[in-house]
C-alpha cells in the first residue's frame, strides 16, 4: 500500500470523511467496503478482489481518486471522477508530496471553488464538493482519446509517452530490418507506434500482437492500428503468458517503477520473449544502454549483438 494510500484511509478512519458507495479511480487497496474499483494497470488489477479497467456508469456520492506522478494524468481522471459522481457528491484525491499533490490541490481549489484538504503520511488528501463549478476543458479534454502529435495518431494521459514517440523508439524503428515474417509480438506495445511501424515496412509479417499492461494503451493502440494483421493483449506478461510463440519480438522495456529506475521489469521482459520465440527467432530491443541486461542476454539467447548505440540508448539484436 502506498504512503497516499494510507493517507487516504486516515482521513476515514479519523472521521474527516465519511463512508458512503464510491469509486475508486486508479486503486490500490480499498479503505473501505462498497467500493467499485478502476484500475487499468494490470499488474495492480490482477492483485484487487474486484475491479473493473473503466468505470462507466456514474450517479456515485462519493469519488475516491488515487493521484500518480502525471500532471496530465492527474488532470484527467479529477475530470472523470467529477463527472462520475452524483451533484453533491464528494470527490476525494490523495497523491505523495514527492509527486506534487500540494500543487495539484491549489489547481483543483481554483477550478472548483476551494478544497478541504489534511497532510498525513508525506501525502496530501484534498476532497470538495461537486456544484456549479465543471472541470477546465483542458483537463475535460484529456479523459478520452484524442488526436496528438502530427495528428495521425490518437492517445491519452496514462501511457507511456503519450503525447510523442520516445527517443528509444524512434531509434529501435530506424534499425528494424524490413525482413521480419511470420507472427511478431510488440512487447510493451504502448499507444502502437512500433506495431504500426513494423507492418508498413515487413509485407511478410502475416501476424503481430501488440501486448501491454497498461488497458489505456491497449484502447489507444486498437484506434491506432487498423490493419487486420495485427490484435492486441491487455497482459501482464511478467507474470502472464504471452498469447503465442513468434518468429520475431520487437521491445522498448519499462524501466521504472514509479521515480525508480528498477532494471528487473526489463530483465523480465528479455527473459519472457526468450520463451516466447521460436527456435531462430529473433528479439529486437532498445534500453538505456546503462541497464544491467547483458548478463540476462547471455543467460537467454545463443547469441546476441549491438545494431546501434548513440550513448544514451542501445538497440539489441538477440537470437533464440
Amino acid at each position: 500500500m502506498s504512503q497516499a494510500t494510507r493517507a487516504l484511509a486516515h482521513a476515514f478512519e479519523t472521521g474527516a470523511l465519511a463512508e458512503r458507495r464510491a469509486f475508486f479511480i486508479r486503486a490500490e487497496d480499498p479503505p473501505f467496503a462498497d467500493i467499485d474499483a478502476e484500475q487499468s494497470f494490470r499488474p495492480a488489477f490482477l492483485r484487487l478482489k474486484k475491479a473493473v479497467p473503466r468505470l462507466e456508469s456514474g450517479g456515485h456520492e462519493l469519488g475516491l481518486v488515487l493521484l500518480t506522478k502525471h500532471k496530465e494524468e492527474n488532470f484527467a481522471n479529477i475530470a472523470r471522477g467529477w463527472a462520475l459522481l452524483a451533484p453533491g457528491g464528494t470527490l476525494v484525491c490523495s497523491g505523495a508530496n514527492d509527486d506534487g499533490a500540494a500543487s495539484l490541490e491549489k489547481q483543483a481549489g481554483k477550478a472548483f471553488g476551494g478544497v478541504d484538504s489534511l497532510s498525513k503520511f508525506h501525502s496530501r488528501v484534498f476532497w470538495f464538493v461537486k456544484g456549479s463549478h465543471a472541470p477546465p476543458d483542458y483537463w475535460q479534454k484529456l479523459t478520452t482519446l484524442h488526436s496528438v502529435g502530427d495528428g495521425s495518431w490518437q492517445s491519452q494521459p496514462g501511457i507511456f509517452s503519450w503525447d510523442h514517440v520516445d527517443d528509444g523508439s524512434a531509434m529501435l524503428a530506424t534499425h528494424l530490418p524490413h525482413d521480419l515474417f511470420g507472427h511478431v509480438a510488440d512487447f510493451g506495445c504502448g499507444w502502437g507506434f512500433l506495431t504500426r511501424h513494423v507492418l508498413a515496412t515487413c509485407p511478410a509479417v502475416t501476424k503481430i500482437d501488440g501486448i501491454d499492461a497498461e488497458h489505456r494503451a491497449v484502447e489507444a493502440s486498437r484506434a491506432n492500428v487498423t490493419d487486420p494483421r495485427a490484435t492486441f493483449h491487455w497482459l501482464d506478461l511478467i507474470n502472464e503468458a504471452a498469447p503465442a510463440t513468434y518468429d520475431a519480438v520487437v521491445c522498448n522495456p519499462p524501466f521504472h517503477a514509479g521515480r525508480a529506475a528498477d532494471p528487473s521489469l526489463g530483465q523480465g521482459f528479455i527473459a519472457v520473449a526468450a520463451r516466447a520465440l521460436k527456435p531462430r527467432g529473433r528479439f529486437y530491443m532498445v534500453a538505456n544502454r546503462g541497464l544491467p541486461y547483458e548478463p540476462l542476454l547471455k543467460t537467454n539467447f545463443a547469441s546476441f549483438e549491438t545494431l546501434a548505440d548513440n550513448n544514451k540508448f542501445r538497440v539489441t539484436l538477440a537470437r533464440r
